[in-house]
């Protein structure tokens, strides 16, 4: 007789890869919800909700994202300072100017994965560089092509 059992991965036998995605032109939530699914490792057949069975993630060119429709000038990120009436907005298309436009969909991935140390440390699994240079060759990770997967993640094409 056979007993039907699941199998629950353990994180010595997790294998993880190292993934590069180019986001230039990329839409961010698009974007956002396909790497916070690698990072999870939802994409494998041994994902295990208590474990991070995710890959690494390296992401270049993240400041030359884009948003469809009015969301670069009226999406805004709220944060508070602590003080009462502290609260300070900025939009989308201020931050992508500004001096760390990668964090516009850092937070977007972050939002994406669950909040715990579970989250935690499937974030440090992700490393954004608004630039095209990254210091992570040596891990020979393997190209992503978002781009391709559906001809809605890329901006005008």
């Amino acid at each position: 007789m056979h007993t039907k059992s699941t199998v629950s991965a353990k994180p010595a036998e997790v294998e993880k890869k190292w993934l590069l995605i180019d986001a230039e032109g990329l839409v961010v939530g698009r974007l956002a919800s396909i790497i916070a699914n690698r990072l999870r490792g939802k994409h494998k057949a041994i994902y295990t909700p208590h474990v991070d069975c995710g890959d690494n993630v390296i992401v270049i060119n993240a400041g030359k994202v884009r948003f469809t429709g009015n969301k670069l000038k009226d999406k805004t990120y709220y944060r508070h300072t602590g003080y009462p009436g502290g609260i300070k907005a900025v939009t989308a298309g201020k931050i992508l100017e500004g001096r760390f436009p990668e964090r516009v969909l850092e937070k977007a991935i972050e939002r994406m994965v669950p909040r715990g140390p579970l989250g935690r440390a499937q974030m440090r699994n992700l490393r954004i560089y608004a630039g095209t240079e990254h210091p992570h060759v040596a891990q020979n990770p393997q190209l992503l092509d978002v781009g391709s997967m559906n001809r809605k993640n890329k901006v005008g094409a």
